[in-house]
């Protein structure tokens, strides 16, 4: 979507807002103990409140509100029985749409006393998001964001998760161009302003593959290894891009 009237930004930092405050509820809530269910139960009661539909249950279907991923499960996670064990990684992507504005947002939470090297990698992960951000500016090429991330991600010695890549969104959930976190020489394409993105570097330190569990939603990395994700919606402009989530 190019965000191109005062009406399209209004809807778009609205419908990024409830998504924030969602992901915060849900963040506060973690613990252990607490069931993904119970946790995606948390986003189904605040769409209600603020008049937004889950985007996932909306365009595909999924069988939650939210996705919720832990441990090895690098994204797509499907709510249920499971239960938060301390020093886990959970990793929460909202998603929602309302008044026909989609926007889209996660973040990988520690689950109570979490080792030091799973802090690391959140805290590498936000890093990477950070640079690709700076990169998401009118003129440059799109795959200047993938080239930001991916620098930040080798630096502190993690591996990109391949094929698991950042979109346009707007009026959809998943809309053009893929923005992927490494980079592309051939995605030469100029950013325009008013372009509406999300960015998510996904990063591990395992072998940086994902493959599909069993029950056709969830991705889970090729060989078991944590992983984290951070994800931001943003309005591409001449200078720093607004964030919408």
């Amino acid at each position: 979507m190019i965000a191109k009237t005062e009406e399209d930004i209004a809807g778009l930092k609205e419908i990024g807002s409830i998504i924030r405050t969602v992901l915060d509820e849900m963040e506060a809530a973690v613990r252990p103990g607490i069931s993904t269910w119970d946790l995606d139960q948390i986003a189904g009661k605040l769409f209600k409140e603020h008049g937004a539909r889950s985007a996932p249950m909306l365009a595909y279907n999924f069988p939650g509100y939210s996705c919720i991923s832990v441990h090895d499960e690098a994204a797509h996670g499907i709510p249920g029985e499971r239960v938060l064990i301390e020093g886990e990684l959970v990793n929460i992507d909202v998603s929602a749409e309302k008044n026909g504005y989609w926007a889209d947002s996660g973040r990988s939470i520690p689950v109570g006393d979490t080792p030091s090297h799973l802090l690391e990698l959140c805290k590498a992960t936000k890093a990477s998001l950070e640079a690709g951000l700076k990169a998401a500016k009118a003129g440059n090429q799109l795959n200047m964001i993938g080239r930001a991330v991916e620098q930040v991600a080798t630096k502190r010695g993690y591996r990109i998760i391949d094929g698991l890549v950042g979109h346009g969104v707007g009026r959809n959930i998943h809309e053009p161009p893929e923005v992927h976190n490494r980079f592309q020489p051939s995605m030469r394409e100029k950013l325009e302003e008013g372009l509406v993105i999300t960015i998510e570097p996904f990063l591990t330190k395992g072998v940086g593959r994902y493959k599909e569990a069993d029950d056709g939603w969830t991705l889970l990395t090729w060989d078991g290894s944590p992983s984290a994700q951070y994800e931001h919606t943003l309005i591409i402009t001449k200078g720093a891009p607004i964030i919408l989530t």
